[in-house]
C-alpha cells in the first residue's frame, strides 16, 4: 500500500495515510472524505546512523559509489 499525504479541505488538518486503490482516504481529525492530494515530504536526515551505515556499505558492495565523496568511500 503506497503512503499518500493528505489536507483535509474542512478541518485543514495534514496528515498521511497508507491507501489501497479500493479504499476512500478520509480525515482521522473530522472524518471528512473532502482531501486534497499533496506532494509527500522527503526525509532529509536518516535518524539511525547505523542504518544509514549498514546502506551504504551494501551500495559499497554493489559498485554504487557515484553519491559518495572521497572522504567517505574512505570511511566503507
Amino acid at each position: 500500500m503506497p503512503l499518500y499525504a493528505y489536507a483535509c479541505n474542512d478541518c485543514e488538518a495534514e496528515f498521511e495515510l497508507l491507501v489501497r486503490a479500493s479504499d476512500t482516504p478520509q480525515c482521522p481529525a473530522c472524518g471528512s472524505a473532502k482531501l486534497t492530494q499533496q506532494v509527500s515530504r522527503i526525509c532529509n536526515e536518516i535518524k539511525y546512523p547505523a542504518i544509514a551505515r549498514s546502506w551504504r556499505r551494501r551500495a559499497a558492495a554493489e559498485g554504487d559509489l557515484s553519491n559518495f565523496s572521497k572522504a567517505e568511500r574512505g570511511k566503507l
